[in-house]
């Protein structure tokens, strides 16, 4: 029993300390929150609300990507 206290505390510290953990906290969220919005909205099932909120943020990291390349590069200049 004290093996897995322990095991539990340290979860516990991780998730109120770790930046990391907010963030996949945050992000599990926001998924499941745009798949909420899209079959609200749209009407979609819920395999394709959540296929779109899958791929959408996908496409925006290549969309910022590029973005952020190109800038950087042109800045040099």
């Amino acid at each position: 029993m004290e093996p897995i206290k322990g095991l539990l505390y340290s979860i516990k510290s991780i998730a109120l300390h770790g930046s990391i953990v907010r963030t996949i906290i945050y992000t599990l969220g926001h998924v499941l929150i745009a798949i909420t919005c899209n079959w609200l909205i749209t009407g979609a099932d819920w395999g394709l609300a959540t296929l779109d909120a899958l791929i959408e943020p996908l496409i925006n990291s290549i969309w910022y990507f590029t973005l952020d390349y190109f800038w950087t590069t042109r800045e040099r200049i």
